[in-house]
């Protein structure tokens, strides 16, 4: 196939492809260095920013005079924007060159960070998240297709391992840093101090990156754009507003997003598979023809849903129950999250060598014994309890996405690597609506009926947000099982040399 051939040239000038043991290289060319260290630390910034504002939202209804209702939009709007823009990333990906997709985004991005600080009113901080999110949303789709395409495949591990810092400690370190920005500045300072980071990577890539990919001609489905904009918009905003609705301030029944998002999604799949035959898709599904992608996206899909869940659910614990504040529930999560990050090069090497089952099997069993674990929390709980529990649930998770990312897109054809990077972007976003909406309606539900019962409310709580951990255990069973399936898929193209 021409694709397959163009694809392997690509890898062939920037990489030293793998040709046997005694010429296999442990260093990519500086090029390719390049161009994936900048595509990281730009992924890096993006991510960052995209956790900040949970602590900033009393500030910033406190400012410019919004109900906590209102205030909510800057989440969901950003991550509305994120579900429709990410499944159209596999067409951009393929159409367009590495370089300009990288300026699009990172200019997106950084004009969204402009318009937050300057925003006068509300509404125009909703339209900059939303610009923000744009940028955002093709950044880590285009990273990990850039890595599997000027990576050997025994590169690949120590190399999405990187990508385990990026998702990991960018997270961890953004509500902490929100919080000490917020204690001494104003709430527009949040994006004040990204917006120079990210103009440095912005005039770094106009400046050194190089296109590195091969493009295909082709237009885009108008058709398939409006069916994945209700599809997965109607998904996270439904499951977004079930997590609102069990707090009592959804303004439309939950149903309905999520009903019309199933339907749009039956109708985008049958579309797809038409398209797909003529080689014309907008997120071509035969990614799922490999057993391994598979797999590998459905225990992404548990356990992103557990790692959201367990976001949102400790700092409700650690302060409505144990009363400890903002900053120091951030300083408490803050090691797992780093513990998650640092693992990834170490986990990449060890994938490298032996293959995912070594990482997955022990990162599964690590993850379930912490959900099961967090099933114990109680009013006087300490402080030490959570901080071991939350490090053993990061450890677990860490040990797990990098062979998950790595084995995932490594079995899928190289000319569907575009595809099955935006599939993982997607389930990635639906996975953390998901897992949000079951732990907070539990959480409520629970709750509620314990205060009915007569217990005190932080006893009621604590007992909902162990009902809530008991399902997320219970979910992580299925990770274990699904764990033992995990292998190293073949080396794609390999044969081609």
């Amino acid at each position: 196939m021409t694709d397959n051939r163009l694809a392997t040239e690509v890898v062939s000038d920037v990489a030293p492809a793998r040709q046997g043991a005694a010429d296999q290289t442990d260093r990519l060319e500086p090029s390719a260095r390049l161009v994936i260290s900048l595509l990281l630390v730009s992924s890096f910034v993006v991510i960052l920013n995209e956790t900040v504002m949970g602590v900033a939202l009393p500030r910033i209804m406190d400012g410019l005079g919004v109900p906590a209702s209102s205030a909510q939009w800057l989440t969901t709007a950003f991550m509305l924007t994120m579900a429709v823009v990410i499944p159209i990333s596999g067409f951009l990906l393929q159409r367009f060159n590495t370089r300009p997709v990288f300026l699009a985004a990172m200019t997106l991005f950084s004009l969204g960070t402009l318009l937050c600080a300057l925003s006068p009113s509300f509404g125009a901080l909703v339209v900059g998240r939303v610009v923000q999110a744009s940028g955002t949303a093709i950044m880590m789709p285009l990273l990990m297709t850039t890595i599997m395409t000027l990576v050997p495949p025994h590169l690949r591990g120590r190399t999405m391992g990187n990508i385990s810092i990026v998702m990991s400690v960018a997270p961890a370190l953004g509500p902490t840093l929100s919080g000490l920005v917020l204690s001494v500045l104003d709430w527009r300072w949040l994006f004040w101090l990204v917006l120079p980071i990210a103009l440095f990577a912005l005039g770094l890539g106009a400046a050194r990156v190089q296109n590195v990919s091969t493009t295909r001609p082709g237009s885009i489905d108008v058709l398939s754009v409006l069916l994945s904009a209700v599809a997965f918009g109607g998904l996270i905003y439904g499951l977004s507003a079930v997590g609102s609705a069990a707090h009592g301030v959804a303004t439309v029944p939950p149903w309905m997003p999520v009903a019309t998002g199933m339907i749009a999604l039956a109708a985008f799949v049958v579309r797809q598979l038409a398209l797909q035959r003529s080689d014309r898709a907008l997120l071509d599904l035969r990614t799922f023809v490999a057993p391994m992608f598979t797999i590998g996206v459905a225990l992404m899909f548990v356990l992103m849903a557990a790692l959201f869940g367990t976001i949102i659910l400790l700092p409700i614990y650690t302060q409505d129950v144990l009363g400890l504040d903002p900053l120091a529930t951030g300083l408490l999560l803050l090691p797992g999250g780093l513990l998650m990050g640092l693992l990834g090069p170490v986990v990449g090497r060890v994938y490298d060598r032996r293959g995912p089952r070594v990482l997955v099997v022990p990162g599964a069993l690590l993850v379930s014994i912490s959900l099961w674990a967090l099933t114990l929390l109680g009013e006087t709980t300490p402080s030490i309890f959570v901080l071991g529990v939350h490090v053993v649930l990061s450890a677990g998770l860490g040990l797990m996405f990098t062979p998950l990312f790595t084995t995932s897109l490594g079995s899928v054809r190289p000319e569907l690597y575009s595809h099955g990077s935006a599939l993982v972007g997607t389930v990635q976003q639906l996975a953390g609506a998901a897992g949000t909406a079951l732990f907070v309606v539990v959480m409520v539900t629970r709750a509620a009926g314990l205060t009915a019962d007569g217990l005190a409310p932080e006893a009621a709580l604590a007992g909902g947000i162990r009902t809530a951990f008991l399902c997320g255990a219970v979910l992580s069973l299925l990770a274990v099982v699904a764990a033992f399936f995990v292998r190293r898929p073949e080396e794609i193209g390999s044969s081609s040399h």
